[in-house]
């Protein structure tokens, strides 16, 4: 009995400090939420009073909406309105280098590329403006119209798309890449350039090459 009470009256006691907040998706709400940073200390108590210090604990997050708290790895997870922004700038950076890849730009292919970034996000894409951008791409850099993708054009393909792949589910990253195909086949087969542009688009993606591979030979037996 004497060691009943006893265990009742000593504990340990969490007081938690606020030392930093921001926005973040709640895996527990399902969307984005304001979140406060949290860090601890821990101490002793006898009958509710602290006293001997235990350390600290944490650092863990706190969504402000549902008082879930989660560790600090759920701030990977990009919020909604991030995850949209970087899937809508993935997807005109493909369209870009397919359209780079292309021998020259043909209007289907724009037509096709357009389309794609309006759906992605740019609304206000138009076929002008991306054969603009190509034009300007090459002017820039060099490039040479239909050479294979070179090292800093895949450059910009990893930095649009290696963050992006850890959130997307398989049919996701399917279709990123199945979007840069039908912008190449917009104007007729690949060409060995644009092959070259879409596997460096899969290998952004994490998608094993043989994979690649049948998606791109999958997509040009579809009628368009």
């Amino acid at each position: 009995m004497v060691r009943l009470r006893l265990n009742r009256a000593l504990g340990v006691r969490t007081a938690w400090t606020a030392v930093g907040d921001g926005e973040f998706f709640c895996p527990g709400c399902g969307g984005d939420r304001n979140y406060q940073r949290l860090m601890g200390r821990r101490r002793f108590t006898l009958v509710g009073i602290p006293l001997v210090p235990r350390g600290e604990t944490g650092p863990t997050v706190e969504c402000a909406a549902c008082r879930r708290r989660y560790g600090t790895d759920a701030l990977d997870h990009p919020t909604t309105t991030r995850f949209s922004a970087m899937l809508r700038d993935a997807v005109h950076t493909v369209a870009l280098a397919v359209l780079a890849a292309c021998v020259p730009c043909a209007p289907s292919s724009l037509t096709t590329a357009a389309g794609a970034v309006r759906s992605a996000g740019f609304d206000d894409c138009t076929e002008g403006q991306l054969g603009a951008l190509v034009e300007a791409l090459a002017a820039d850099t060099g490039r040479v119209f239909g050479e294979p993708c070179g090292a800093g054009l895949a450059i910009e393909l990893h930095e649009a798309l290696d963050p992006l792949a850890p959130h997307l589910a398989p049919a996701g990253r399917e279709s990123i890449l199945l979007q840069g195909a039908r912008i190449a086949l917009a104007d007729g087969p690949y060409t060995p350039a644009e092959r070259d542009v879409l596997a460096t688009v899969g290998a952004a993606l994490t998608i094993e090459a043989d994979e690649v591979t049948r998606l791109l030979q999958a997509a040009a037996r579809t009628p368009s």
